[in-house]
């Protein structure tokens, strides 16, 4: 299913559900260690369809943690539970989060359309296929991969800086370039999960 036809169903009815759920999985993780468990099958039809999502979280407006796949694995709502536990506890860049840091948290989610292969034959190639603000990019070769949601449009507003950290997430060089990585693009449909 397209994301714009899916995310209007979501948009229509669950994303407050979805919201609160990323909320409980937190709160949960902070009492119990665990992510809030849920059994996809007591939700809605849409929310049971495997589809990935990212959960991102700020505090005091700077990133304090970011998990997802760009692989659907799970049920969307079992998806926004896990990686809102795991952004708040398993992002290896950050230590756990504290029950004081709730206050002045902040948590995004992002679904992510299913992802398309670019073929290109350069870097320069690449950016001008790119839309900035609207693409999120994956490059993968052997066991590397990285990804950059459209977020980060933001902090890096010119593609050739957006790809080359990219790169450099990933584990390339910043000037690396072949022809056998592998290039995929994706939107996403994001929004600020209100308490």
């Amino acid at each position: 299913m397209a994301l714009t036809c899916f995310m209007r169903q979501v948009k229509a009815q669950h994303r407050e559900f979805l919201s609160s759920l990323a909320w409980q999985s937190v709160r949960h993780g902070l009492d119990t260690g665990e992510p809030v468990a849920i059994d996809p099958d007591s939700t809605a039809p849409e929310l049971r369809k495997h589809h990935s999502c990212f959960v991102t979280l700020k505090h005091a407006r700077q990133l304090r943690g970011c998990v997802g796949s760009v692989r659907a694995k799970r049920a969307l709502a079992e998806e926004v539970a896990v990686n809102a536990y795991g952004a708040a506890f398993h992002d290896p860049r950050f230590g756990h989060l504290r029950v004081e840091e709730l206050d002045g948290l902040q948590i995004e989610i992002s679904i992510l359309s299913n992802p398309e292969f670019l073929r290109v034959s350069s870097e320069n190639e690449l950016v001008e296929k790119l839309t900035p603000g609207v693409d999120g990019l994956i490059l993968s070769q052997g066991g590397l991969q990285g990804t950059f949601l459209p977020a980060v449009w933001e902090k890096l507003p010119q593609p050739q800086d957006f790809i080359r950290e990219l790169k450099q997430k990933a584990g390339f060089a910043s000037d690396y370039w072949s022809e056998s990585m592998v290039i995929e693009r994706y939107t996403t449909e994001s929004w600020i999960a209100h308490r």
